[in-house]
């Protein structure tokens, strides 16, 4: 596994569809193609905006945490026909869960809970590149207005993503 964090975030101009792009210390990136509603999670996580009610992911991370829990990592697992597999890892009572997730809902559960994100090797050779010289982190907190405003245009209906 190797730890990576969220470079920033994009669009896919051809499909409309929002990107994730995580890198680590070799400067690899993995883009992943995700939901929107997953991506304004992750979006609003980044910036701290607060909602006055929890979120889902919200909810998720209270109900592990009430249960005596504690999410110590995620780790993107693998990826077969373009869909990347994930896992949240708990820690509880002195053992650890291991709990199915699509990647898009536990980067988001990752960034509430500020714990590391992790990349296995061979999702690294089968999907990973170089970061091009001179790329910038698309989300930052003074674009977060721009890039809701690129969100709030799209329809799940409307995008394409594998989960």
């Amino acid at each position: 596994m190797v730890k990576v964090e969220i470079f920033g975030m994009a669009m896919d101009e051809q499909n409309k569809s929002p990107i994730i792009v995580l890198k680590d210390e070799q400067d690899r990136a993995i883009p992943i193609w995700i939901g929107a509603m997953e991506a304004m999670s992750i979006s609003m996580a980044l910036n701290n905006t607060p909602f006055p009610r929890p979120m889902t992911h919200d909810l998720l991370l209270n109900s592990i945490h009430d249960m005596g829990g504690k999410v110590t990592r995620i780790e993107v697992t693998d990826i077969e026909d373009g869909t990347f597999f994930a896992e949240i890892v708990v820690s509880t009572e002195g053992k650890t869960i291991r709990l199915d997730s699509r990647p898009s809902d536990a980067i988001a559960l990752a960034v509430r809970a500020e714990c590391a994100i992790y990349v296995g090797g061979s999702v690294f050779e089968k999907a990973g590149a170089p970061i091009i010289e001179d790329a910038e982190t698309v989300i930052k907190t003074q674009d977060s207005d721009k890039w809701m405003d690129e969100l709030n245009k799209l329809s799940e209906d409307d995008t394409k993503y594998k989960m």
